[in-house]
């Protein structure tokens, strides 16, 4: 076998259009396996694909001003639907608080909510192993029903699905940075940058991490009327606070604790609740309070105070002593790349209106307001930011390997052609890491996308595709040195002697890695170096020993003719 194997190489190597064809060949499979990536998109970016997850857990958040009613009914609409789904084994509402932290409640500010418009519903799932639908599909299929069901039911209602990352924790998919001096400009740059997010395919659960301004009605006390009416401002605060925030009245005490225990007194629900979000109802309800003076005399609450309407203060952000909003948005299943340089792009083209745009860094942008002159820069971060700095930080160890081999071999070799011919061998691995991927994305349910762990297979592969030609021209040196082998003899006997250790280590490597390629994670790692092993065989095979058929041996070796001697001579 090894020895027709011989004679094909030597026949390969020696014919000039056999050469032309797999050089050829090897540049259109290099070209075509990059264009998968761009532009082509067959094969998609990602820094990690979606993990199948035992749990997540559903936001709802209503407009500031929210009263905990409205809240427990969309959160009641939400538990409707989720009260269907079999794979949820028991379920937990937490209605105007965060749920206990978790890790992706720790970055996304769980913790700090404490307000009636916020609630979260925490699902435990069964065991992955026993159910056939991921978690992030099971997220995919119930949001729009939620959404659509429950969102609708107060406007401007937000309901998002959180899961566990798979990876490094980041506040969302897709972060929009909006910086500026002024808080009214930086609301409406943000408010249009969600509004872009929305019409953007494959981004959902968008939210600007600002809060809404809503109508509030502060109460002014009369301290002269409350003086000539014979009350005090005490008796005053003690009703305001009993009727609707309730007081502690009294104490209990207790054979059973050593503390007393307080007694405290408020108004009924429906007491307290009022019939409309206007003025008028505030002083209708209180106006069936009344407080008794010291003549006995019953004195309405109106008489004693004013109502002011008044705008809410929201709340400033700032970063790193900037001021700042977020405005962050999720993917539905898809790479965060494509759906970022569409909105980056929906950005240039139409906030020309109002803004000068300039470009800074790579993704970033500057705009000028054309009327006021101020400045804003909206800066991505989020997974987007944590996959640019991965794929920058593992394309740079990627370069550092490649010149460090490179380096090696001219040190050992003494010949940049050599080392050249080394490298371009472990460089074209990439081909089957592509392909690979290209071939699980058309047998796997969802997007099998290129991932960090991908990029760490290929890296690996280098050393490993670095050592096949390495033997391969070490083995040719010493038979042309020591047997007085011709270049085109030496380089096929050489290859053929190689193939099966060649062979058996690529078997060894592809065998380890299929444990690897069914795992959520690190099915990259597994699939780069399942395909890019074989690839790095066929380069090592074939296209290695034509380039050093193509190089002057005789010259790197410092061959010289002299009698051949049977290859199984000592």
């Amino acid at each position: 076998m090894f020895q027709k194997f011989e004679q094909a190489v030597l026949d390969g190597i020696q014919s000039a259009s056999r050469r032309k064809i797999i050089l050829l060949g090897t540049l259109v499979a290099f070209i075509l396996s990059v264009m998968m990536i761009a532009p082509t998109k067959m094969v998609l970016a990602k820094m990690l694909p979606g993990k199948n997850n035992d749990t997540f857990t559903i936001y709802v958040d209503l407009p500031n001003g929210s009263s905990i009613a409205q809240t427990k009914e969309v959160t009641d609409c939400v538990v409707g639907f989720v009260q269907k789904e079999n794979e949820v084994l028991d379920m937990e509402v937490f209605l105007g608080m965060g749920s206990p932290l978790d890790f992706a409640g720790l970055i996304k500010g769980s913790g700090f909510k404490d307000a009636e418009n916020v609630a979260e519903v925490v699902l435990n799932l069964s065991k992955k192993h026993d159910r056939e639908e991921p978690s992030y599909f099971m997220a995919q299929r119930m949001r729009p029903l939620i959404v659509q069901g429950c969102a609708s039911l107060f406007p401007n209602t937000t309901i998002s699905f959180v899961e566990p990352p798979a990876g490094p924790p980041v506040m969302a998919a897709i972060v929009a940075e909006v910086y500026g001096s002024d808080t009214d400009g930086i609301r409406a740059l943000s408010n249009r940058v969600a509004d872009v997010f929305k019409n953007t395919e494959g981004l959902v659960d968008i939210d600007v991490m600002q809060d809404d301004i809503y109508d509030t009605y502060e109460i002014h006390v009369d301290s002269a009327k409350v003086s000539r009416s014979g009350v005090s401002i005490k008796q005053l605060n003690d009703i305001l606070y009993l009727a609707f925030e309730g007081m502690q009245i009294a104490v209990k005490n207790s054979d059973l604790y050593n503390d007393q225990i307080p007694i405290y007194l408020s108004l009924s629900k429906e007491s307290k609740e009022f019939t409309s979000k206007d003025i008028n109802a505030v002083k209708y309800k209180l106006a069936s309070l009344k407080l008794m003076n010291e003549q006995g005399m019953m004195i309405p609450i109106t008489e004693l105070v004013s109502v002011v309407p008044k705008k809410s203060n929201p709340t400033i952000m700032n970063k790193n002593l900037h001021q700042m909003t977020n405005v962050m948005a999720e993917t539905d299943m898809v790479s965060q790349v494509y759906p970022l340089m569409e909105a980056r792009n929906t950005i240039l083209d139409t906030f020309s209106d109002i803004y000068e745009i300039e470009k800074i860094g790579l993704f970033n942008l500057q705009l000028t307001n054309k009327k006021s002159g101020l400045v804003y820069k909206i800066i991505w971060d989020g997974e987007m930011e944590v996959t640019l700095d991965t794929f920058v930080e593992l394309g740079a160890a990627f370069i550092a390997a490649l010149v460090l081999i490179f380096l090696l071999m001219v040190i050992y070799y003494k010949s940049y052609t050599l080392s050249g011919i080394i490298l371009l061998g472990s460089f074209l691995s990439i081909i089957g890491v592509i392909v690979g991927h290209w071939i699980m994305d058309i047998f796997t349910h969802d997007t099998f996308f290129l991932t960090a762990t991908s990029l760490i297979g290929f890296i690996a592969l280098i050393g490993i595709s670095s050592r096949n030609s390495l033997l391969l021209i070490d083995f040719t040196k010493s038979l042309m040195h020591e047997k007085g082998m011709h270049k085109a003899e030496a380089i096929a006997f050489a290859t053929a002697t190689r193939a099966k250790p060649i062979f058996l280590t690529a078997a060894a490597i592809i065998l380890a890695s299929t444990l690897l390629a069914g795992d959520a994670v690190f099915g990259g790692l597994g699939v780069a170096l399942i395909f890019g092993t074989i690839a790095a065989v066929v380069a090592s095979l074939v296209i290695v020993p034509v380039l050093l058929f193509n190089a002057d041996l005789e010259k790197h070796f410092h061959f010289h003719e002299k009698k051949a001697v049977s290859i199984f001579e000592p």
